[in-house]
């Protein structure tokens, strides 16, 4: 909360002298209002369920999600001391891939979000991969045929939800993710923006549009899609809770958080580590097809401006694998514990976790895999075990820089990095020892709501330019590599032994 002080005159302030950013996460919702210097002013947040109707779906109720996001905008701006004209503009951030579809006249959803993390399309993307693989789009769209991204759940509700395919042709539904399901809620206007759509494996990198032939081999109707504008442009003007403010920006979560990390130029890095951790490298205006399991994807666009494209990394387990110890085998009481219990000990003991729980992301794709633990003797303890698990996540971090740079030549020179597992400094020292570069942790980490902030302002005049936003980063924290370098190869090895034990787990008939 902002001090008395330093709030505007009067219950309202002064009209555009702030901007917000409304996060709608996997876990939960957040709004968070900003100032001129990217300072917070004041957040709140609301968790929303989390449904499993059957191992291995995870659906969100996408009503639930709308009232939650409402009622953390009115709590921020009354925290604040603030009403809706005080706002310059409000921004979107989202989690990416999940799938929403709702009745076009009634606005009611069909049916539960399908949640990123849903693997229910595996037979369905074999389907797909036909006679050509999972590489089948990869050149069109920048991504692999996997059950991660939105194409695939589309369809399987166009298929599964009966009356639905129908109503696609006819235009009575609509499709899109989150970003778009909360500015048709604010709006009334069916949109998306060119990062969240190139997540859903149905966008052409190339002209930014939807891509006809996919569109055509996967069976989904134009008419059910948003359009695609680009991130940073004024879409309309909000109505209800947020009354007359500009939504001026959308930002899938990862890209958000690299536009927060003010990673405006070539080689530019970050990392966000949460329940899963994802790596975001800008290339600049062209895409770069990765040949070493990479994703290619947009990382923003201003409007009037050619689109920033960028390689990422996607890590499927990292902080949950924490969540893993406390919840499921009651090692810890807290997530902040682990540190603790991780320092009681100088390594791993020879012990490494591969937290393949629903098999492994990049840079291997490979849903065959589970997660093991490997190198176990009478010696391990719960401490080892602690620290393994740290060490799990900085393993995977290498991994995904050395794949960047194979595609790329460009050598990592920092690592900016954002979200909760920042907190734990152990962890921060680990990834420095296994990348061999510093890691910086800068004085905002909210980078991923401000990302979304920094791209309405800029759209509405708020922030005249990207160098405007640069002056505003500063680092909190800082660690450098201190471990000799034959012992990181050494350990470097094994990890890389111990992912090969994790592989080809899952039998056909499982």
């Amino acid at each position: 909360m902002i001090p008395a002080s330093a709030r505007p005159a009067g219950p309202t302030g002064p009209a555009g002298v702030y901007v917000a950013a409304i996060d709608q996460g996997t876990t939960s919702s957040r709004c968070i209002i900003f100032d001129r210097r990217g300072g917070i002013v004041s957040v709140a947040q609301k968790e929303h369920r989390q449904i499993f109707p059957r191992p291995g779906w995870v659906e969100h109720d996408p009503e639930e999600i709308w009232a939650n996001v409402e009622e953390v905008v009115r709590e921020a701006l009354t925290v604040a001391g603030l009403t809706p004209s005080a706002l310059a503009a409000v921004g979107i951030t989202n989690q990416r891939e999940t799938t929403v579809v709702w009745d076009r006249a009634t606005g009611r959803p069909v049916h539960n979000a399908i949640v990123w993390q849903d693997t229910r399309t595996d037979e369905m993307v074999r389907e797909l991969e036909g006679v050509v693989g999972r590489e089948r789009f990869r050149e069109r769209t920048g991504l692999p045929l996997a059950t991660y991204f939105s194409g695939p759940k589309l369809l399987w509700l166009l298929r599964e939800v009966p009356g639905l395919a129908a109503r696609a042709e006819a235009g009575e539904v609509l499709f899109g993710t989150m970003d778009t399901w909360l500015i048709w809620k604010l709006t009334g206007s069916h949109i998306t923006d060119v990062t969240n759509a190139s997540r859903t494996m149905l966008m052409n990198l190339a002209d930014l549009d939807w891509d006809d032939t996919i569109l055509e081999r996967m069976g989904i109707p134009r008419a059910v899609l948003p359009e695609i504008r680009p991130s940073a442009q004024v879409y309309g003007a909000a109505t209800g809770v947020l009354e007359g403010v500009p939504v001026a920006s959308a930002l899938g979560d990862q890209h958000a958080a690299l536009f927060g990390q003010t990673g405006f130029s070539l080689g530019d890095i970050k990392s966000t580590y949460g329940t899963g951790s994802f790596l975001v490298l800008n290339t600049g205006d062209k895409p770069v097809q990765s040949a070493h399991g990479l994703l290619t994807t947009v990382a923003y666009q201003i409007e009037g401006q050619p689109a920033v494209y960028a390689l990422e990394g996607s890590i499927a387990v990292t902080g949950a694998l924490v969540q893993w110890f406390r919840d499921n085998l009651g090692l810890i009481n807290s997530a902040a514990e682990i540190e603790t219990l991780a320092l009681t000990v100088q390594d791993s003991g020879g012990c490494y976790i591969v937290p393949a729980f629903s098999g492994l992301f990049a840079p291997y794709w490979r849903s065959d895999a589970r997660g093991v633990v490997t190198g176990l003797t009478g010696y391990v303890g719960k401490g080892h075990l602690a620290r393994a698990a740290l060490e799990a996540t900085a393993w995977q971090t290498r991994e995904v820089v050395d794949a960047m740079r194979g595609d790329t030549g460009i050598d990592l020179t920092e690592l900016r990095v954002d979200g909760g597992m920042t907190a734990n400094n152990l962890l921060m020292q680990l990834l420095a020892d296994a990348l061999d570069v510093p890691v910086a942790r800068p004085t905002v980490a909210e980078t991923t709501c401000l990302g979304a902030a920094y791209a309405a302002g800029l759209a509405v005049g708020y922030w005249p330019d990207l160098d405007s936003l640069r002056s505003n980063w500063h680092k909190a924290a800082e660690w450098n590599p201190a471990i000799d370098p034959t012992l990181r190869d050494r350990r470097h090895r094994k990890w890389k032994k111990a992912v090969q034990r994790s592989l080809d787990w899952i039998d056909e008939d499982d």
